[in-house]
């Protein structure tokens, strides 16, 4: 029986296996798991970060895992929209762009 590889193995374990290890033992196995913020809060503060640094690569997995942690897809909408004005228009509509594929695959 095969154990199930997280998204860090399966995207860039047999690459970079360490970056990938600390990435399930240390952000998403200690920091994600922390007390301070609830998963919704963190999902939400990710994604920002995500969209305002303009880091598309990683913004799609963020933005399937968010409804997970409890964002709606109006919450997100809402976050795009608040962020177009603070982070820019073309980080925006690019977040605007995959939260709308993604919102599509799910159906």
């Amino acid at each position: 029986m095969t154990e199930k590889q997280s998204a860090a193995q399966q995207a860039t374990g047999d690459i970079t296996p360490k970056p990938a290890d600390v990435t399930d033992e240390v952000l998403f196995g200690d920091v994600w798991e922390r007390d301070g913020l609830s998963p919704r809060d963190r999902s939400l503060v990710t994604v920002t970060a995500l969209i305002a640094l303009y880091r598309s690569e990683q913004l799609g997995f963020h933005l399937q895992l968010a409804p997970d942690n409890g964002l709606s897809k109006d919450e997100l909408s809402e976050a795009i929209t608040h962020l177009a004005f603070y982070a820019g228009w073309p980080n925006a509509m690019g977040a605007a762009a995959q939260l709308k594929a993604i919102l599509a695959d799910a159906e």
